[in-house]
């Protein structure tokens, strides 16, 4: 890696952090109402305590900016000419609109999915599809269901302090890394953006880690959503396009890397439908508050949605090792590390019921 790529990474991860930062601290400092709603309804938020949901707006500052900065300093590339990042800035965008109108107004479900089947299809139509199948139908539904899946998944993940932003960080972590072990440094937009907000997330994590300071609220768990769901399907889902292996190596390796995410939003949607319940409703029923319920404290929870994110990580890295070595298998052998880690969550959520 030369000293310019080394220097251009290094300084769009720290932009990322000081944008995020500064601009939640700004705004944590004047203003205390943004996207606290339903002020005496405790029966979804975890906290009993109301506090501003801000953490999205600096997302969405570091992203801007960064795009900006890139322009600016690779002036030879028109990136508004690369039809997929305009299809990632269209999409985010309107997530992050979408986030912020819900955040101060509470806006209807079917409003918010209305806009995260739009951002798939928008995504669809930038040449941003996951390639499973040879069937551009098919490909789309899942690309479809994938974005308003994560939208979906993060947004109900956001349900304790630390968590979603911990999760998110390390997917993209997974994401960069294997975009650098299958083309090395490659300093362009993909990884400068994903880098800027890895630091932007780290900056949100200052201000949300227990006792937060402030939620990321719809506007940040939406944008950042749909954000990993874009990433995602570049630097795993099409995995096989990069190492001309069956395209199912790219799924198994996508569930690796979203192990906390999948394991949580599947746990919560198999126990609601076993009672009956819509798994669209909020409530305290997730894996993050059954382990509360078998005895540890918030901080505790979080280290352990750390130490699941941080070693979906490692695995997911070593199975792109395997697949670009031509070694498809070791990928869906590391899958066992999903289950594992969906078995004794979901197996936690039988035993300490509240």
């Amino acid at each position: 890696m030369t000293y310019e790529i080394t220097l251009a990474c290094i300084g769009f991860l720290i932009m990322g952090i000081i944008m995020s930062y500064v601009s939640n601290g700004i705004l944590l400092r004047f203003s205390q109402s943004l996207g606290i709603r339903n002020k005496n309804d405790v029966t979804v938020r975890w906290a009993n305590e109301s506090k501003p949901s801000l953490g999205g707006i600096g997302f969405f500052v570091a992203f801007f900016f960064g795009t900006v900065a890139y322009s600016i300093i690779f002036s030879n590339e028109n990136i508004f000419q690369n039809r997929q990042f305009v299809g990632l800035m269209t999409a985010a965008t309107i997530s992050f609109i979408m986030g912020l109108a819900d955040d101060a107004y509470n806006t209807r479900p079917f409003i918010k999915l209305f806009v995260q089947i739009l951002c798939g299809v928008i995504f669809i139509y930038t040449h941003n599809m996951i390639e499973l199948t040879g069937i551009y139908w098919v490909n789309a539904f899942i690309t479809i269901t994938w974005v308003v899946a994560m939208m979906n998944s993060l947004n109900m993940l956001d349900n304790m302090d630390g968590i979603t932003g911990t999760t998110a960080l390390f997917l993209l972590i997974s994401c960069l890394a294997s975009n650098i072990i299958l083309f090395d440094w490659n300093m362009n937009i993909w990884t400068l953006t994903m880098l800027i907000q890895i630091g932007a997330i780290i900056g949100f994590l200052g201000y949300n880690i227990y006792p937060s300071k402030l939620f990321m609220g719809d506007a940040g768990s939406q944008f950042i959503g749909l954000f990993v769901a874009f990433f995602s399907i570049h630097e795993l889902w099409n995995i096989g396009n990069n190492t001309h292996l069956n395209p199912l190596t790219g799924g198994a390796i996508t569930l690796i890397a979203f192990t906390p995410a999948i394991s949580d939003t599947l746990t919560v949607v198999i126990n609601r439908l076993r009672k009956g319940k819509s798994p669209m409703v909020g409530g305290k029923d997730h894996t993050t508050h059954h382990l509360v319920y078998s005895g540890l404290n918030d901080r505790q929870v979080w280290i352990v949605f750390l130490g699941i994110g941080l070693m979906a990580t490692l695995v997911t890295i070593l199975a792109v090792v395997f697949a670009k070595m031509g070694n498809p298998w070791m990928s869906f052998f590391l899958t066992s590390y999903f289950f594992a880690v969906f078995f004794v969550l979901y197996r936690n959520t039988l035993i300490h019921k509240r």
